[in-house]
């Protein structure tokens, strides 16, 4: 995952073998495949645009990879009726593409991508152009075909939900470099520095202008007074007194109408987004730097424009980032 132009596409295409690359090594199950063209691979690809061949049938757009390595025909039928089955083709089989709907002809197209069993199945936002009710319909499908084939698979996209529904782990990539790897867990609590923190959520992680206090707080300043807020975990003593970036996402803010503590810090609502389960606020902080802030509360807790809310942190809910190297700097304790 990551922004447009990151390297997401070209990545794939090294994978593949349809780019070479300029240094370092591709290992497929440990084996160096450098100086392997595509079709020694055993790769399979599938892209937004189908690339299906108009004039063959479902069917035989299927069996088309398994004919090419001269499969026999009862074992390419065996095949291509058990893909079929997974992805609920049977029905279609002797249909044309081009009399199919957009969500069918991509099922095709991915049936033609599995129907091999590849080293490594390449999917580059197979499903983004499609309506949210057939692209949940078909990652669930993916996602059953990947498990029930035991396949390796790299999956492209620059949908955060695409990813998270799919994904064993992510990779955030940004102008061609990799950014971190690792689980949806990792990467939400863990970020590796203030891209992804930023680039992984939604909505985006809220970032504000403050102070070490200690090795083990910060401050904020707000109208009234500094807040001073502790954080898990410790910086080095020659940090206090720095001035940093404080992290923290909407979904995990506590609001309230009244102070909680004497940490809570106030704010007045701008705007209210509603959400279906949950209602996303938009809270002005005052003279805090860069004080808008996002907060997600629960649909049922009605708030309006210049309401009073106050905001509540927990200490494994702040993230610390050093403004002149977006690293985290905050060490776990």
């Amino acid at each position: 995952m990551g922004p447009s132009g990151g390297g997401k596409s070209s990545t794939l295409r090294m994978l593949a073998g349809l780019e070479e690359i300029s240094r370092g090594e591709i290992l497929f199950d440990g084996k160096r495949v450098n100086h392997l063209d595509p079709a020694e691979r055993n790769i399979a690809l599938a892209f937004e645009s189908y690339a299906l061949y108009q004039r063959l049938t479902v069917y035989e757009n299927i069996a088309f990879p398994l004919k090419a390595r001269g499969m026999p025909d009862a074992e390419v039928r065996q095949k291509v009726m058990s893909i079929a089955e997974l992805l609920d083709l049977t029905a279609v089989l002797k249909k044309y593409p081009s009399s199919l709907a957009g969500g069918h002809q991509q099922r095709v197209s991915l049936a033609r991508a599995f129907v091999r069993k590849p080293n490594v199945t390449l999917l580059d936002e197979p499903i983004s152009h499609m309506d949210q009710r057939v692209r949940a319909a078909l990652r669930a499908r993916i996602r059953r075909l990947h498990d029930e084939l035991g396949l390796t698979t790299i999956y492209v996209t620059h949908d955060q939900a695409e990813a998270i529904a799919l994904c064993d782990r992510l990779a955030i990539l940004n102008q061609a470099e990799l950014q971190q790897i690792g689980t949806v867990d990792e990467i939400w609590n863990q970020p590796a520095n203030r891209f992804v923190a930023y680039f992984v959520g939604e909505p985006t992680m809220n970032f504000v202008q403050g102070r070490i206090a200690t090795p083990r707080s910060i401050s904020i300043p707000t109208p009234e007074d500094k807040k001073f807020l502790t954080f898990k975990g410790e910086v080095d003593a020659a940090c206090v007194g720095a001035e940093i970036s404080i992290g923290f996402r909407p979904q995990q803010i506590k609001v309230s109408r009244t102070p909680k503590a004497e940490a809570s810090i106030p704010g007045s609502v701008k705007i209210t987004e509603f959400q279906g389960e949950m209602t996303v606020l938009t809270v002005k902080l005052g003279d805090v730097a860069g004080s808008d802030v996002k907060v997600v509360v629960p649909a049922n807790e009605k708030y309006k424009p210049g309401d009073m809310a106050w905001l509540n942190l927990s200490p494994d809910s702040i993230h610390l980032f050093d403004q002149e190297t977006p690293l985290l700097r905050r060490k776990n304790a």
